[in-house]
């Protein structure tokens, strides 16, 4: 028995070490975008098994996204990056999104009478 709590600890230990490790390289992703963008929000999504989505909205209307492995890694990267975390993709934190003629034509631009992509 002690020895599979043993190998069990190791494992969990390991886990946290490699979660730990994602979320500090994702808050620096996070923290560079924030910077180029004059600020930055986020909201968390998640995904099933895939993980979270981290979507983030700059102060100049620019946005992206990342995925993490877990909501638990996504809510520590954005904690650690030190941006807003919004409950929801709405209201006022989705009328901040600017999109262009990119987004159009690879969203819905066709069906609305956008450019056509060609």
């Amino acid at each position: 028995m002690a020895d599979t709590k043993q190998v069990d600890e190791a494992a969990d230990a390991k886990r946290a070490a490699k979660d730990e490790r994602t979320a500090t390289r994702l808050a620096k992703r996070i923290g560079a975008f924030s910077q180029a963008h004059g600020g930055a929000e986020s909201q968390i999504a998640y995904l099933g098994e895939r993980g979270a989505r981290i979507v983030l909205v700059g102060e100049d209307g620019g946005w992206g996204d990342l995925v993490a492995p877990s909501v638990a890694v996504a809510e520590e990267a954005v904690r650690k990056a030190g941006v807003t975390v919004h409950e929801s993709f709405d209201g006022e934190f989705a009328a901040k999104v600017r999109t262009g003629p990119y987004e159009w034509t690879r969203m819905a631009g066709i069906q609305v009478g956008g450019p056509k992509n060609g």
